[in-house]
């Protein structure tokens, strides 16, 4: 088996994560005003560059570019293509659910502010991880959804979890983006992928469950190993769920396109994209772009890209800056 030490071709860090967006000015508003992302820039691209890395032919899209601390999403509205909203019956199993996990220096304040915003919750309120789970005892969080139905979390660390900088920043109420959480099939076969093609570090294994994580789900019953990964270059981490109880949800259906609402990708900075790609090839992971892109536009921040599908049809954006 390849690990990260025997091979040089890997994912440094995790450069921003998108979302597609019914309306970006309204979602724009939402980061904004109930998170406090800061807004970077807003473009519209359009052309056969772009079209070919999203395989959404003729695209024009609108990206409009958030900060919050370190960390970047974008918001892309397709502007003269009809998108699939996400199923309003959505659960935490479903195999498209995948949420960003939000770090807030006060759960009760960040709460609070965030409910005089529309909101959908699915948690019930904020939740603490019991004392006895040693890799996420004392963190508190709470899962919701925002205008489109994306899945977002609040999560605040305990001074003994969590990432140095989410304890050196407590003048900011929202201090930035830790993880990207995502429902999956099989652990092992997301490791393959994760570890191992892609040169990802494991950083923490736990098994959630009882009444805390029924609540933070509003799964009854709940019971789901979580393995979290994180780049070489550290940064925004990955989290695998995989739901033992109440099993596996529905899978990401093959119809679903980068322009549909239920579309995240996660771009992932790679210091050998031509390598890693012909590997992906040879271990039969599934390709959106034909090949890798060339981009011109110097309005983008990388130079070229290939958008991806993990095992469980998650799509991850690799880049060459």
């Amino acid at each position: 088996m390849t690990t990260p030490s025997q091979t040089d071709i890997q994912v440094q860090r995790v450069r921003a994560i998108g979302l597609t967006v019914t309306n970006c000015l309204r979602s724009l508003n939402f980061y904004t005003q109930a998170l406090g992302f800061e807004l970077v820039s807003d473009i519209t691209v359009a052309g056969e560059e772009y079209s070919n890395i999203v395989g959404v032919p003729g695209a024009e899209i609108r990206i409009v570019t958030l900060r919050l601390g370190d960390e970047i999403i974008e918001l892309m509205e397709y502007l003269n293509i009809d998108s699939q909203p996400i199923p309003s019956d959505s659960q935490s199993n479903d195999l498209w659910f995948q949420h960003l996990a939000i770090v807030v220096s006060d759960m009760d304040r960040a709460y609070a502010h965030l409910c005089a915003f529309p909101i959908q919750p699915i948690s019930t309120a904020p939740q603490t991880i019991p004392p006895g789970n040693e890799a996420s005892g004392g963190v508190r969080a709470f899962k919701f959804k925002d205008p489109d139905g994306h899945d977002l979390e609040l999560i605040w660390f305990p001074p003994d979890k969590g990432q140095d900088k989410w304890h050196q920043n407590q003048d900011r109420l929202f201090l930035g983006i830790d993880h990207s959480a995502m429902a999956i099939s099989h652990t092992e076969q997301s490791l393959h992928f994760y570890r191992d093609l892609l040169g990802m570090e494991v950083d923490s294994r736990s098994l959630n469950w009882r009444a805390t994580q029924a609540r933070m789900d509003n799964l009854p019953g709940a019971e789901v190993k979580i393995t979290a990964l994180r780049p070489v270059q550290d940064g925004v981490g990955i989290e695998l769920l995989d739901y033992l109880v109440p099993g596996k949800g529905r899978p990401i259906p093959s119809n679903w396109k980068s322009c549909d609402i239920a579309h995240m990708q996660i771009q992932m900075v790679v210091n050998n994209l031509e390598q890693l790609v012909e590997k992906l090839r040879r271990n039969g992971v599934e390709f959106v772009s034909p090949q890798i892109i060339q981009l011109r536009d110097s309005s983008f921040a990388y130079r070229q890209a290939c958008l991806v599908k993990d095992p469980d049809g998650h799509a991850l954006l690799l880049i060459a800056e």
